[in-house]
């Protein structure tokens, strides 16, 4: 409806007056105005990240470096500079994931890349997850309720753990990360799956980042930009086919997590899909392929 129908209208029933009209022409247009603003807030470093995983895509490992080091002083400036607090959560939370792949494009130079290299890769973003988590007042699934619903959130990540684990396998062919599937190798995987990397990838994406910017933009663009990003970042495994599957799995992980609010649910679904995806698959072999 063109504006001049819209006044036309509510002046024939008697809605409200010209100058009151006015008023919600106004509001109307500031409210674009906002939203349109606030897009371009949380469109622009999230473009950026975008672009970079492109450079990491095409293999141009040292500009990507360089690029996600500039942009890692960006965010740090914004941060200090900007007021709106909405604005500095979602910067801190994309700050994150500028640290996360620096650390990622060190830690092999000093460490061969192996079950074990995980822990080195994961466990520094403790220091900041810790820091930004102080200012981000995330409110989870209450943890009498978490207990009660245990015995439903624990068969279901391993089912789902289990169904996307094989088609994610059957996608990249990922290596086995243990030698054999014994009780004690199983055991190490789970707990570095589950433990460290579930649960600081899901501190990020879902807990942090997601939050942030469901507050900021509203629900569907919290999920939809959080998945993007959770997604763009698997451009190391080198085929689009798996950054356009993770960008599905990060919108159910973060639809879960919406409509629970429960950390560990999603967690325990994450991991489950990586010691199926890095240790069970590998060695026995996949449902798909035995059909």
């Amino acid at each position: 409806m063109a504006i001049s129908d819209f006044i036309s209208s509510e002046l024939e029933a008697g809605k409200a007056s010209l100058p009151e009209l006015g008023k919600m022409l106004k509001m109307k247009n500031e409210e674009k105005s906002g939203f349109l603003k606030k897009r371009i807030y949380a469109g622009i470093p999230v473009a950026a990240i975008t672009l970079i995983e492109l450079l990491i895509f095409g293999g141009r490992l040292r500009e990507a470096s360089i690029a996600y080091t500039l942009l890692l002083l960006s965010l740090s400036y914004s941060i200090s500079v900007l007021k709106k607090t909405q604005i500095r959560k979602i910067y801190q939370a994309l700050l994150l994931l500028t640290i996360f792949r620096l650390v990622n494009f060190s830690m092999p130079v000093f460490f061969e890349r192996n079950l074990y290299s995980f822990i080195f890769i994961y466990a520094p973003m403790a220091i900041p997850i810790t820091l930004a988590t102080v200012h981000q007042k995330v409110i989870y699934e209450k943890k009498r309720d978490t207990l009660k619903r245990i015995w439903i959130y624990l068969p279901l990540s391993i089912l789902a753990g289990l169904v996307f684990g094989q088609v994610e396998y059957v996608m990249i062919g990922a290596r086995e990360l243990i030698p054999d599937l014994s009780l004690r190798n199983l055991l190490i995987l789970i707990i570095i799956m589950v433990f460290i990397v579930g649960l600081i990838e899901e501190l990020i994406f879902r807990s942090i980042l997601q939050t942030s910017l469901e507050e900021f933009l509203g629900p569907a663009w919290g999920i939809f930009l959080s998945s993007l990003l959770f997604g763009i970042m698997h451009s190391t495994y080198g085929t689009p086919y798996e950054m356009a599957y993770t960008f599905l799995l990060g919108g159910f992980l973060g639809y879960l997590f919406y409509r629970t609010r429960s950390l560990p649910l999603v967690v325990m679904i994450h991991g489950s899909i990586n010691v199926f995806l890095f240790g069970i698959l590998p060695h026995a072999g996949t449902i798909i392929g035995l059909i």
